[in-house]
């Protein structure tokens, strides 16, 4: 039976890195963005290259209809979907005290509210299956928060108490629900820090350096391919950071 996975958020960082390497182990990979068409189908390409169906969606995540839409066609298209992979997210750096209630609900929808979006919507294609695998992007900092980075830290966190509290919910229909907790890793989103910024950063990492997004989309593979006894687990990748 031919697989299908969905990544949010792969245009570049680490979803485009989770995208290809699942390329080499399913047959159809679903990637989405929002801003980035582009550098969407050139990711596309790229899944093609690698001998998988490559399809890509553009389009809001944290806009209900829109993933509605999203999930449908893939259904007609696959009948299924074997993995989900919520990686799509944004961050913050500032004052909580600086932040608009729009920067706010930005960050908490485009963060969490897809994942809920996602899941909400293509659960119960898997339950009729009774299979199915979703592995949610978090972040170290939704286990502890971070200085200046209280939305992000507050989504995160939600992200890992709703993986939690879903995989109760699924493991009765054969239904694993996990997340990783990334540590610092060097993608564009770290682009606001400066070059000694950065050095200060790593300094204070044990293995002193970021994360590569590939090592990202390794243990992504390795939890798909984990007993299907390991469910509603917080794994976390920092380099030894907390």
């Amino acid at each position: 039976m031919k697989t299908t996975a969905l990544i949010t958020g792969a245009s570049r960082g680490i979803g485009k890195s989770i995208a290809l390497k699942l390329a080499n182990h399913f047959d159809h990979i679903v990637i989405n963005s929002y801003h980035n068409r582009q550098d969407l189908l050139n990711v596309k390409s790229e899944i093609e290259n690698l001998g998988a169906e490559g399809v890509a969606y553009t389009g809001d995540i944290k806009d209900h209809d829109f993933v509605k839409s999203m999930i449908t066609d893939i259904i007609d298209r696959y009948k299924r979907i074997d993995l989900i992979v919520n990686n799509a997210g944004i961050s913050y750096v500032g004052l909580l005290t600086d932040m608009s209630i729009e920067d706010w609900n930005n960050v908490i929808n485009t963060n969490l509210t897809s994942v809920f979006n996602c899941c909400n919507l293509a659960v119960p294609y898997m339950v009729k299956e009774k299979s199915g695998h979703i592995i949610n992007i978090s972040s170290m900092w939704g286990l502890s928060g971070a200085s200046c980075e209280v939305a992000y830290s507050a989504s995160k966190g939600g992200i890992n108490s709703f993986t939690q509290a879903l995989a109760k919910e699924l493991a009765p229909s054969n239904i694993s629900v996990n997340a990783i907790a990334c540590g610092t890793v060097n993608t564009q989103m770290n682009a606001c820090f400066s070059n000694d910024e950065i050095e200060n950063i790593c300094n204070d990492i044990p293995i002193g350096r970021m994360a590569s997004p590939e090592e990202i989309a390794d243990l992504v593979y390795l939890l798909y391919k984990s007993p299907a006894y390991l469910t509603g687990e917080i794994i976390k990748i920092d380099g030894g950071y907390l």
